[in-house]
């Protein structure tokens, strides 16, 4: 197993943001986490990566036990966030932000970041530029740009598609495809019930914090209050 989280609390104050959650994700797998605003998908990741401290419950990734570990060892480890809003900085070169993402790395080589750009030729154009001056599809695909230069095993994404055109939802969605084909494991939080059910292996749904229904896109799909709650049926 790739990622086990196991009773999992995450807390702001008096606001219990994630309850006593367990989840899995294996190897090469897509898993996808819906619900609406507030239901604790944030929180989630944000735990999952370190940002935010659980307040109770453990976190194996790749065997071991990173409950307690930095936001550096977890992406030593092969753990990477592309969060929601992408989190560009402006004041940098699309450049500058791109190396970001080895930071926690002792070292790598310009034939990693030749790579990236290689994939996004947007990106390549636009290098030396002030990131101020990417369209919001452009800032999505530095921000995964970013952090593909991690070289993660999982790589979480915290609302992809948030204030895309469909025309750019879908070829996103088309590079999700092509990374997982790669070996790349995603676990994606996606309020586009529909593109997100299409690419997942496998699904939880959340509400205030808990899990309250889980499994295969099939499965999901035929649920009566899934369907009414997100997929307009």
């Amino acid at each position: 197993m790739l990622l086990e989280v196991s009773a999992l609390d995450v807390r702001y104050g008096r606001n219990h943001a994630v309850k006593s959650l367990d989840m899995a994700l294996t190897d090469n797998a897509i898993v996808t986490v819906l619900g609406a605003n507030g239901a604790g998908k944030s929180s989630l990741l944000k735990s999952i990566m370190g940002i935010v401290p659980n307040a109770s419950g453990s976190i194996h990734f790749g065997g071991q036990d990173i409950t307690r570990w930095s936001v550096p060892q977890r992406v030593r480890a092969g753990l990477a966030l592309v969060p929601e809003g992408r989190q560009i900085l402006t004041s940098l070169t699309v450049h500058e932000n791109l190396l970001m993402g080895a930071y926690p790395r002792k070292r790598f080589s310009t034939s990693e970041t030749n790579a990236i750009y290689d994939r996004f030729d947007n990106l390549a154009q636009r290098r030396d530029m002030s990131a101020a001056v990417l369209s919001g599809g452009e800032q999505q695909m530095l921000a995964i740009g970013r952090a593909l230069l991690a070289k993660p095993r999982l790589m979480m994404l915290d609302e992809p598609s948030l204030g895309l055109s469909p025309l750019l939802v879908k070829q996103l969605f088309d590079l999700l495809r092509e990374l997982h084909a790669e070996g790349l494991s995603l676990l994606l939080v996606e309020q586009n019930t529909h593109m997100a059910l299409q690419i997942a292996r496998y699904g939880y749904v959340l509400e205030l914090g808990a899990v309250t229904l889980e499994g295969s896109p099939e499965e999901l799909q035929q649920n009566r209050q899934l369907k009414a709650a997100y997929l307009g049926s």
